[in-house]
């Protein structure tokens, strides 16, 4: 299962009650995060969360209400007690950009590694999740991310028992494990069934529609996507500007039908985002406009 926690889901700039841009992501007590707007590390404090567990830090670009909470962060993840290292991830520049924000945080507990994104797609693995990051349209270069957690195919005690495969060696070869003894060698696909579907969930933000996002997004768990505008006449500013309108947003989750469909980073004007849902599920009917702290737990779906 994943944890799926949105930290903050302002845009531009932070309001008494709504934090700039973050997301955190939980698996099997370790955890990464998307983001790092001003106010993050408070609003994981009143979410209750720890700091230590995070692996890898992704981020979508280098505007500032996206990156400018990480100086303290780091600082209070080092009093958190961490000491593994942490990644850093994100487009071209990543690496200038952590460098200086360690000019604020120079003494650390921990490793600080920085990694920069090659190309229109990368995938990489943290927190035992998949995440890929793809190339979208904003003012700057900018990337979403589809998360995703596989799920091996279904032991099959029956075939285990006909192959002769020692109880012992019955658990880990669900886990993927190869076994051996006196000479035989015991593989997972001699027990297990085919891949079942696994969790995935996409995060795009500070972006104009693109194709790939609803590609990336068919079928997802949860899209979670900016809602920057709702109200009526943005088309031009959304254009020139590179952002979204819920409408779009809502199009977009039309075409890839996730489960449901999360707005964020709202424009500081965009007071009461749920009041133009009713015209949002018109398009989109399991649309939400999500608040700072909204959160779920992702699971695997029975089977059918």
């Amino acid at each position: 299962m994943i944890d799926v926690s949105l930290l903050g889901t302002g845009g531009m700039m932070p309001l008494p009650k709504r934090h700039v841009t973050s997301l955190l992501l939980r698996h099997n007590g370790a955890s990464v995060l998307i983001d790092c707007g001003e106010g993050t590390q408070i609003a994981l404090r009143k979410k209750g969360w720890s700091f230590k567990p995070i692996e890898a830090i992704f981020l979508t670009h280098f505007h500032a209400d996206h990156i400018a909470g990480l100086p303290g962060f780091l600082l209070t993840m080092g009093n958190a007690g961490k000491t593994d290292p942490l990644t850093i991830i994100g487009p071209k520049g990543t690496v200038r950009i952590v460098s200086a924000v360690r000019t604020l945080a120079p003494e650390l507990p921990f490793e600080v590694n920085a990694r920069e994104i090659e190309g229109n797609e990368e995938t990489f693995i943290f927190a035992g999740l998949t995440v890929t990051a793809f190339r979208v349209q904003h003012t700057i270069t900018c990337y979403a991310y589809k998360v995703e957690l596989s799920r091996g195919g279904r032991f099959d005690p029956v075939r285990a028992r006909e192959a002769g495969i020692p109880l012992k060696f019955w658990n880990p070869l669900q886990k993927g494990q190869i076994c051996e003894e006196d000479g035989k060698t015991y593989t997972p696909d001699m027990v297990l069934g085919g891949e079942r579907k696994g969790i995935k969930l996409v995060y795009a933000t500070d972006t104009r529609p693109v194709p790939v996002i609803a590609e990336m997004a068919e079928g997802a768990d949860l899209f979670i996507c900016e809602g920057m505008y709702g109200e009526p006449g943005m088309d031009d500013k959304a254009r020139q500007n590179r952002h979204m309108t819920m409408q779009e947003g809502a199009a977009l989750a039309a075409k890839a039908q996730p489960e449901m469909l999360w707005f964020t980073h709202y424009s500081p004007s965009l007071m009461r985002p749920e009041q133009f849902m009713d015209e949002i599920r018109e398009i989109f009917p399991r649309a939400l406009a999500a608040r700072d702290g909204q959160e779920i737990t992702l699971t695997f779906k029975e089977d059918e």
